[in-house]
């Protein structure tokens, strides 16, 4: 969940990383900030796009996947 308490940190990071470097530890939690910046946006994207039917190119339906790009509302083949 993106808090603004982690974007001030990465914000933080990120004028650190600028003006004077970071530590070894401050680059390590930096990456792990920004992985669940990130884990976070994709994920409310893939719900975003679930909500409207919408699915990767790729996509394969599995039984049961809940897809409704190739399935009627029944889950049965359109």
């Amino acid at each position: 969940m993106i808090t603004d308490e982690l974007v001030q940190r990465i914000n933080e990071l990120a004028r650190k990383k600028k003006t004077e470097g970071l530590t070894p530890e401050e680059q390590v939690e930096q990456q792990k900030l920004y992985r669940i910046y990130l884990d976070s946006v994709r994920s409310q994207l893939t719900q975003q796009l679930d909500a409207a039917g919408i699915k990767p190119k790729g996509h394969v339906c599995r039984s049961g996947c809940g897809c409704h790009h190739h399935h009627g509302p029944a889950g049965k083949p359109s």
